[in-house]
């Protein structure tokens, strides 16, 4: 198929085409959906269920062991973590990667009926369980609001006016909330006043329930209507409360509530959270925006909607930014817009310095329209203009302009050698269309393992193969109808210039001397270059390893533990110190921290800490990323000093799916103490390396627990049971619900517990006096016990895939990339002696790593198979295919080189790198050997084919390395990208030198001696 002719004979048709990827291209700039990152599904669900009074064993043997047996008949089940705790059990689901989003929803509901059918079986006192399938939500837009001197009622009033205002947003999905103090109703009554007047402490929570109970009254027929009785709630203001009534039934030795207890209203004593910015008390607001919408415009919506209602909030209120996605997009899209438009200028200045204008402008134009075109096709198909997407275009811009330049350099030589413009287009994209199109099928196909990896990487990445895939093959169909019909427009050659050869010019000539002479000794030149191969392939062990790289984002997290079971108010003391401290620091612009549990999911990336009252953080955000490392080194070194009962450790942001620990080693076994003592022993070997920080294991500290010693014999004699002795206990300590007060859309629970004086003194816990069911008597509680123990128990224990499991944990040390690190102590870690039914596994970054290089290795088969195929296809033969095959390891060369000489770390990206320029090394090998066997059928000899054919080739393909090393350039300054940009800097250049002489040597051994 003449498919240039058409594009020439019939230019309206092209001018079609030009002007939809121009006008398209620009619409899609203007349309296309924006996002930081692209997104990928979490594939992960919460089952929580309560177990009130029930210990972490008790909670892990009666509840946790009976979920996870229903929840691994499941078959989409991928893994199944849990924690138990005291009275809490927590149990993490985890789908196959196998399974996409949509499939997602139907896969709930059945772990919900598994989870529900196994209630049954639970204990009494336990459930219902809780299916939490939607923490992976992302709020990108995310405020701190500070409301100095209003009371948490007021605060709270505030939260929901923002909320309510900011839903109305078009295109708001969600707007969460977070760190408002809720208040409660307590009811404060000594143990003295208690025992004087004869009143049991279940007299008073009965005469509240009772009193605010909302109970069926019935209904009763009046004429023809039917109207119900209604018998309201009587406890609807505090005073109320005051008002009840409490004393011996039927008599009149009854007093009102206020006269034997003192009742108030305010915040909880115990806080589920506690936030402040830059030190202030605050709350969050948290939005996050409809699936697929435009998350700069829907932040700018919110901006806009926040300052319009500015007048209607109350003077002192004050909106602070903690991460405004939005405007990180942005920013983040308009530089990548810059370093597109620098790549182009740049691959076009080259194109016009090596091949004069008029050829530089006719690729230059083609590939501006395959740009244009692509973002069109992105908005087409709804792939959102992103880090990746748009790092694909900068990524494929050497093989965008590849096809174009093969069509033009030959249209530009047909015309030297005396042919008319319309034939030597035709001919040049016609003689060039179908190995082109095999090459650029063969290009795509190198990133098949992205494409078709069903894991979150592939899905985080997939817009990098399907953009490189869309502008591919429209650099082909355009590079066979564009580049033609623009070059009969533009392309003139001097009248003279047909009787001279075009390849006569002083670099063709020593090019083609450096040839001869390695083909003469083509023996010596293939031991040479497979020497080098093997050389690289040997070096390769000195190139750092890592995963993802680390995020631009000038943001970093201080991580504080105190020992476990401490109390959220010294926690929230400490890290009030702390941020004080962490603000002077130059260079700092704010710091938000949150005491009880992590913020909202404000990044893909970021995983919040579940509830834990030792927990605390802060995220620091300082004016540039260069500053974070030796900030942090700071803190963890002055910090440790200053609190060393605790566990502070600094984590830095990072591109890609992740979270956790970077380096980690898991003990698996049934023995909590062998577990710990295994956890020790590694934790030591660990510190004593010198190139970790941040060492700790995930079972924490065994907490300490004040343990009634309840004697058996005397309590019966009393009347008394353990519930009884627990309901004391707890009335005392933390107080018991007595009821909900009812304020509107508010439920506010009331509290009844002794005063401070009383509860806060463990001492007088003896002391506490019981009813006694018998003849209502109080029993002092040091009649039915022995005594107190205080004891150590464990409080949180894990297990993976039903198996307890202890996780030691580490990061490396600034400077040293995970997989050093790991390194140093793996002879360490593994020499630990496992005693019969324990095992050892790493986890961290080696296993993510290791997880995604093997789902992209199952993927990578199906691809070569095809680049193979379509490789054999082309030619109808075995041997080009295998020449061309086993060029293609040499490129480990530049990979090395590139590495070594930049110091980058070879992780994911630098993978992608490696594949994707040897799907551009095979494109050039493809249209070489094609050339020659053109040569070789038109009947020159073999050995002169072999040599013009590569003399032929030298230009293009030293443009198409040029265009592409200077095209890497604006992913040098990119975190994200730099690892490619090393990579391919590496690689380029050192095909430039070598690639035509290998390829020229390697077909030489299957010809025969031209001497022959």
């Amino acid at each position: 198929m003449d498919i240039a002719r058409a594009a020439i004979d019939k230019p309206v048709n092209t001018w079609i085409i030009v002007l939809i990827c121009l006008l398209g291209g620009i619409w899609g700039l203007l349309t296309v959906g924006r996002l930081e990152d692209p997104s990928f599904t979490i594939k992960q669900a919460v089952v929580l269920t309560e177990y009130p009074g029930a210990t972490a064993e008790e909670v892990e043997e009666e509840v946790t062991e009976r979920l996870e047996s229903a929840i691994q008949q499941m078959p989409q089940l991928d893994r199944v973590t849990s924690k138990s705790m005291p009275g809490m059990s927590e149990i993490e689901v985890e789908i196959k990667m196998t399974y996409d989003g949509t499939q997602l929803p139907q896969i709930w509901d059945e772990l919900r009926r598994k989870v529900g059918d196994a209630q049954r079986r639970l204990p009494n006192g336990a459930g219902p369980s809780v299916v939490n399938d939607d923490f992976g939500d992302v709020f990108g837009i995310f405020y701190a609001v500070t409301t100095p001197g209003f009371s948490a009622r007021e605060k709270r009033e505030i939260a929901k006016f923002l909320r309510r205002e900011v839903l109305t947003v078009p295109d708001v999905a969600k707007v969460a909330t977070d760190g408002e103090r809720e208040e409660a109703i307590y009811i404060e009554v000594s143990n003295e006043r208690l025992a004087s007047l004869g009143i049991s402490v279940d007299q008073i929570l009965a005469t509240i329930q009772s009193e605010n109970a909302a109970e069926p009254a019935g209904a009763t027929r009046v004429g023809d209507a039917r109207l119900r009785v209604a018998v309201r709630p009587g406890l609807d203001t505090v005073r109320a409360i005051e008002a009840l009534r409490v004393g011996r039934p039927g008599t009149t030795e009854q007093l009102s509530l206020v006269d034997i207890a003192e009742i108030t209203r305010e915040p909880v004593e115990i806080p589920d959270q506690l936030v402040r910015f830059n030190g202030m008390p605050a709350f969050t607001l948290a939005v996050s925006g409809v699936a697929d919408s435009n998350i700069v415009a829907v932040g700018q919506a919110v901006e806009a909607h926040l300052r319009a209602i500015e007048d209607r909030l109350p003077v002192g209120v004050e909106i602070h930014p903690i991460y405004e996605q939005h405007r990180v997009v942005d920013e983040a899209i308009n530089d990548f817009i810059v370093n597109l438009a620098m790549s182009v200028v740049i691959v076009i200045a080259v194109l016009m310095l090596f091949m004069g204008w008029r050829v530089g402008m006719v690729v230059g134009a083609t590939l501006l329209l395959t740009v244009l075109g692509t973002v069109f096709f992105m908005r087409v198909f709804n792939i959102e203009m992103e880090r990746i997407s748009l790092g694909a275009l900068i990524i494929a811009m050497g093989m965008l302009v590849d096809n174009a330049i093969v069509v033009a350099e030959g249209m530009l030589i047909n015309m030297q050698r005396g042919e008319k413009a319309r034939e030597a287009a035709r001919e040049a994209a016609r003689r060039t269309q179908v190995p082109l199109l095999g090459a650029t099928v063969i290009g795509i196909m190198a990133f098949s393992g992205i494409g078709l990896s069903p894991d979150a990487t592939g899905e985080f990445l997939f817009s990098l193969f399907a953009v490189i895939g869309i502008s591919l093959l429209l650099s082909w169909v355009l590079a066979i109808t564009v580049t033609p019909l623009f070059g009969c427009y533009l392309l003139k050659v001097a009248p003279d210039s047909r009787e001279r050869d075009p390849y006569a010019g002083l670099i063709y000539r020593i090019y083609s001397a450096v040839l001869r002479g390695a083909l003469r000794v083509r023996m010596l030149t293939v031991v040479l270059l497979v020497g080098m191969t093997g050389a690289s392939i040997w070096a390769f062990q000195f190139v750092d390893q890592a995963f993802f790289p680390e995020s631009n984002t000038p943001l970093f997290y201080v991580n504080y533990t105190l020992p476990q079971g401490a109390d959220i108010r010294a926690t929230a003391r400490d890290i009030d110190e702390i941020t004080q401290r962490v603000m002077q620091e130059e260079g700092v612009v704010s710091v938000a921290s949150f005491v009880g549990r992590g913020a909202a999911r404000f990044m893909l990336t970021y995983a919040p800490e579940q509830p834990n009252t030792a927990y605390g953080q802060l995220i620091v955000r300082v004016e540039d990323r260069a500053m974070i490392d030796p900030l942090a080194a700071r803190l963890r070194a002055d910090l440790g000093v200053d609190f060393p009962q605790a566990e502070i450790r600094t984590e830095r942001l990072f591109f890609g799916p992740g979270g956790g620990a970077r380096i980690e080693a898991r003990f698996s076994g049934p023995d909590a103490a062998t577990l710990r003592r295994l956890g020790e022993e590694a934790a030591g070997r660990m510190r004593a390396d010198g190139g970790l920080i941040d060492i700790r294991q995930d079972w924490r500290q065994r907490q300490m627990v004040i343990a009634p010693v309840f004697n058996e014999e005397r309590a019966r004699i009393a009347g008394l049971g353990r519930a009884d002795l627990a309901q004391v206990m707890n009335f005392s300590t933390t107080g018991v619900r007595a009821g909900t007060y009812r304020e509107g859309e508010e439920l506010i629970p009331i509290i009844a517990r002794p005063p401070e004086r009383e509860r806060l003194d463990p001492g007088q816990l003896q002391d506490r006096l019981v009813a006694s069911t018998r003849g209502g008597a109080f029993v002092p509680v040091a009649q039915i016990v022995d005594g107190f123990e205080l004891v150590a128990e464990e409080t949180l224990i894990r297990r993976r895939d039903r198996v307890r499991t202890l996780t030691v944990q580490a990061d490396p040390l600034p400077g040293l990339t995970a997989d050093e690190a790991r390194g140093r102590i793996l002879d360490a870690i593994e020499t630990i002696e496992l005693p019969p039914g324990y095992r050892l596994e790493w986890g961290g970054e080696y296993e993510a790593s290791a997880e995604a290089e093997e789902s992209l290795g199952r993927q990578l088969p199906l691809g070569f198979l095809v680049m193979l195929i379509i490789s054999i296809l082309l030619f109808g033969r075995v041997r080009q295919p295998l020449i061309i095959w086993l060029v293609v390891p040499m490129s480990v060369c530049g990979v090395v080189l590139g590495l070594l000489g930049s110091g980058l770390a070879f992780g994911f990206m630098a993978l992608l790198g490696f594949l994707s320029l040897s799907g551009m090394l095979m494109k050039n090998a493809i249209v070489l050997v094609d050339e020659i066997d053109a040569q070789i059928a038109s009947g020159r000899e073999r050995f002169k084919a072999l040599v013009d054919a590569s003399v032929s080739r030298l230009r293009p393909v030293t443009l198409a390395a040029v265009t592409t090393i200077l095209g890497m350039a604006p992913l040098l300054t990119d975190a994200f990208f730099r690892q490619y940009g090393g990579d391919d800097h590496g690689r380029p250049g050192l095909r430039q030198r070598t690639h035509p002489d290998r390829r020229a040597g390697i077909v030489c051994n299957f010809l025969p001696d031209p001497a022959r």
